[in-house]
């Protein structure tokens, strides 16, 4: 299915907001991903606008024209292409507030209001800066929504009305419960059940059935179980849109009217651009597909103002960006902002058309559905992360604020306990003094700060002129008045004939080595007798070289890394790459191709060898891997990479000139015989998949394969390149890889990695080429 749309702006160059005048130039086509994920996604959006409009005390409409209207409009001017805007959970409690202190045409003037707020914090380009807010205060804040609509839908589901607050729903919740609707809990209890078994139901017709929303699925089940049953429940009622209240004006105390507004626009603003900021991260997270521009925020801002000017004049509720229809976007599949736009016209043609089937739904069914949703934006993951980062105080401050008094009311008390937190975490930074085996060792724990100088001062005076000394700074930040104070004690100490060694992540400008190299090497040579190595007199004994080195990953590195890898933890390894190298202790993969946590699946065995399907005689390491890595994992691409000097090249081409009579080749493991004779050890069976490397060298000849248009230096790099080239023939002949080369869908590279010369070259396409690593030449490589 195809259709014509005008093109929005292009986003890359600094100019992008500026549009041609006159009629659009180009065209582009509606690709059918985008068609099918707007159906996905409208499936979705349709009962949870109607039960957010439920919850909030607004006409129903209201939620199908914010729906419809943040589809449209923030889908065609927002900056974030797989965003779906509409009402949200998230403006629910504040929404309900206004209507009920000001009515709803009032409400409706706020939400213009807020939106041309909006469209001024866009032109502002303040956008970004909204992302600086903790992430504890957004959470708590989201949880103490949750919590309001909770226990408000909880009323409304055992068949009564929920109360103005919090405190009222809990305290008249004894008396709801002995005024029992049974009618009112079957369907609601019956909506629960689906909406959560939904997803969990086995085998292929389970598959099946779950290509149909677990919302709509539950508010489906429960309406046709109540007409069928001919139930007495209070149901949808959708009036003419005759009827419908458009936008008045605004009506109320001036103070109290800016104030509505304000909260309207900073909610609003900071969970669509937090959303907008997740789908780009889960966007980028998918195999397949193709690129999507990342969201361009101020644009997204703008986006959402026009949105919430276009509801609120057409009787709307606030709009925001919305998490739960962006994550169904991007999983069902979307490539633009055209899967947002006709999910609103695919909600426009529902109202339309089928309002008596919609009448149909009973509000119990809806209640349910959107308690929740609000009991799952008090999220454990959020909570965790937070204990995590020490911050459980601003969370619990922000979501009982939210909670007892409102949410404008409640972010400012969890931005004041987070600036009182933060202000208490730089004056109490740890400063200790001890002395082991004749040297001092003085460590800071925390924020080194002006605060801190005197105790700072203090404690490096109870150093002697003349000790050894070593100071620790375990903290990320180091301001200038303490930075000043440090550097004027460590001169005065090593000009009376003392030493100083500054070790942590602080200040790293003080007594750094004087060569680049040591310094950036120092974290690992430092185990060897490398001259960055500490004096032996420091009490440091190659027994405990293993000890120092976690203690120093735990002190230096690990705060660095720790958020990272929480979130692999809990997202789990999503790695692009499956990379085959040697167990040569020189070869660091991390380092040589600039990569961290999650992006490599590292196979390494000796001599970097790919045995050939069927030949694995009882090790199907190797093997395992590779079927894991590619029909688990799914990664995009393998490389297979050799290095210099491989003690495992050196033992095959010994082997094999001994038997031809032949001198050694170079110094190395060496072996008595071919590999494949006996007796055979464990070495001598596992370097026998390496003889057909040898084999193929024997028969392309000397010096047949080129480095950056040189011939190899020696016999053992010939077979070191012969190797690499020989084993993506071996990883061919495996079928998970054949299956996925035929499609498309993953590519080969050979790799060489010269550990003298501390460079990395490509296999090109022509086979027997190996090059400076360029991103133009990075072809797959053919055998």
């Amino acid at each position: 299915m195809s259709a014509s749309v005008p093109a929005r702006a292009d986003d890359s160059g600094p100019t992008h907001d500026q549009r041609p005048h006159g009629p659009p130039q180009r065209r582009r086509r509606i690709a059918g991903a985008d068609v099918s994920a707007s159906i996905a996604v409208f499936l979705i959006a349709l009962p949870l606008s109607l039960g957010i409009a439920l919850a909030t005390g607004a006409p129903l409409q209201a939620g199908l024209v914010a729906a419809a209207v943040g589809g449209i409009v923030a889908g065609a001017f927002g900056g974030a292409p797989l965003q779906v805007s509409g009402p949200a959970a998230g403006l629910t409690v504040v929404t309900a507030d206004l209507i009920q202190q000001y009515g709803w045409r009032t409400t409706c003037a706020i939400t213009v209001l807020a939106g041309l707020a909006q469209l001024g914090l866009a032109f502002l380009r303040v956008a970004r800066s909204a992302l600086a807010v903790s992430p504890a205060i957004v959470h708590g804040m989201l949880a103490g929504i949750g919590i309001t609509i909770a226990f408000a839908q909880l009323h409304i589901v055992l068949g009564g009305s929920p109360h103005s607050s919090v405190v009222d729903n809990v305290r008249q919740l004894p008396s709801q419960l002995a005024d029992l609707h049974p009618a009112a809990v079957s369907v609601s209890a019956l909506t629960l059940v689906v909406l959560l078994g939904w997803p969990r139901i086995p085998g292929r017709s389970g598959r099946l059935l779950r290509t149909v929303p677990a919302a709509l699925a539950a508010v489906t089940v429960a309406t046709l179980v109540a007409a069928i049953g001919g139930l007495r429940l209070d149901r949808v009622d959708l009036p003419s849109w005759s009827s419908h209240a458009l936008v008045g004006l605004p009506d109320g105390p001036v103070l109290g009217l800016i104030a509505a507004v304000l909260t309207i626009t900073l909610v609003g603003s900071v969970e669509s651009l937090l959303s907008a900021v997740a789908i780009d991260k889960l966007a980028a997270s998918r195999k397949s597909g193709p690129r999507v521009p990342r969201a361009h925020l101020d644009r997204e801002l703008r986006g959402q103002g026009a949105a919430n000017i276009v509801s609120g004049t057409l009787g709307g509720l606030p709009v925001t960006g919305v998490a739960v229809r962006s994550s169904a976007n991007v999983r069902a599949g979307a490539v633009s902002s055209n899967s947002a736009i006709l999910h609103g016209i695919w909600v426009v043609i529902a109202a339309l058309v089928l309002v008596p089937v919609l009448d149909l739904i009973p509000l119990a069914a809806l209640a349910a559905l959107v308690m929740a949703v609000g009991v799952q934006m008090v999220s454990l993951t959020h909570i965790r992360n937070v204990t995590r980062h020490r911050e459980v105080l601003v969370y619990g401050a922000t979501t009982v604020g939210v909670v007892l008094l409102g949410v404008l009311e409640g972010v400012a008390i969890g931005i004041v306990v987070a600036v009182a937190v933060a202000l208490h975490r730089l004056s109490r930074t740890r400063i200790t003094h001890e002395e082991r085996e004749g040297v001092h060792h003085v460590r800071v724990r925390g924020q080194l700060t002006f605060l801190a100088v005197p105790r700072l001062t203090r404690t490096l005076h109870l150093v002697p002129h003349t000790a050894d000394a070593v100071v620790e700074l375990d903290g990320s930040f180091m301001d200038h008045a303490a930075y000043e104070a440090l550097q004027d004690w460590q001169d005065s100490h090593t000009t009376h004939g003392g030493s100083v060694e500054l070790t942590g992540r602080s200040g790293g400008r003080i007594a750094e080595p004087a060569g680049r190299g040591d310094h950036c090497c120092r974290p690992w040579t430092a185990w060897r007798n490398h001259r960055c190595e500490r004096p032996a007199e420091h009490g440091e004994r190659r027994g405990h070289q293993l000890a120092s080195g976690i203690s120093a990953f735990q002190r230096d590195t690990a705060p660095l890394v720790r958020g990272e890898l929480a979130r692999l933890a809990e997202e789990g390894q999503r790695p692009s790459q499956l990379f085959l190298t040697c167990a040569d202790s020189r070869v660091v993969t991390s380092m040589i191709t600039s990569s961290g946590p999650g992006d490599l699946f590292v196979v390494r065995n000796v001599g970097n060898l790919v045995p050939p399907p069927g030949e694995e005689s009882g090790d199907d390491s190797v093997a395992a891997a590779i079927e894991y890595a590619v029909d688990v994992l799914e990664v995009d691409s393998i490389t297979v990479c050799g290095h210099s000097g491989c003690g495992g090249m050196q033992a095959l081409l010994q082997g094999a000139q001994r038997t031809d009579g032949a001198d050694d080749a170079a110094d190395g493991p060496s072996m008595a015989a071919d590999p494949h004779e006996l007796p055979a050890t464990p070495l001598r069976r596992w370097l026998r998949h390496g003889a057909p490397s040898v084999e193929r060298m024997s028969r392309q000849g000397p010096n047949w394969a080129r480095i950056a248009g040189r011939p190899p230096a020696d016999a053992v790099e010939q077979l070191c390149l012969t190797n690499v080239i020989q084993q993506l023939e071996h990883l061919r002949a495996h079928e998970s890889v054949e299956r996925r080369l035929a499609d498309g869908s993953l590519a080969l590279h050979g790799m060489y990695f010269h550990v003298g010369e501390a460079q990395a070259y490509l296999l090109t396409g022509a086979d027997d080429l190996f090059d400076v690593v360029a991103p133009a030449r990075l072809q797959a490589a053919r055998v």
